[in-house]
């Protein structure tokens, strides 16, 4: 399934998870207002994660904060919302691809 099957434009929100909004913050230091503004920056690479899509599809992005700050992150999409599941800075690897494409 491509991205492009059902397009971000279509996206209306949001849904998040308390325990995955706490889990960003603790682990990584990351607001969800952060990981929200990643979705409205340009460039932002989106790709099927295969490997981990069991029950339904998902989706990791790389993009960037208004502020600059390169995040990955793991995501679904609910009935026109996007759900996220993790949320991190980007490696050095990802950072790399990131900013050659």
């Amino acid at each position: 399934m491509d991205f492009d099957s059902f397009e971000l434009n279509k996206v209306t929100g949001y849904e998040w998870d308390e325990g995955n909004i706490e889990k960003n913050k603790r682990k990584h230091n990351l607001d969800k207002w952060q990981i929200e503004e990643v979705f409205f920056n340009e460039p932002l690479l989106i790709y099927e994660d295969s490997k981990h899509s069991n029950s339904e599809f998902r989706w990791f992005a790389l993009g960037k904060t208004d502020n600059e700050l390169k995040l990955m992150i793991v995501f679904t999409v609910r009935k026109n919302l996007i759900r996220v599941i993790s949320a991190r800075t980007m490696s050095k690897k990802e950072r790399m691809y990131y900013e050659n494409v």
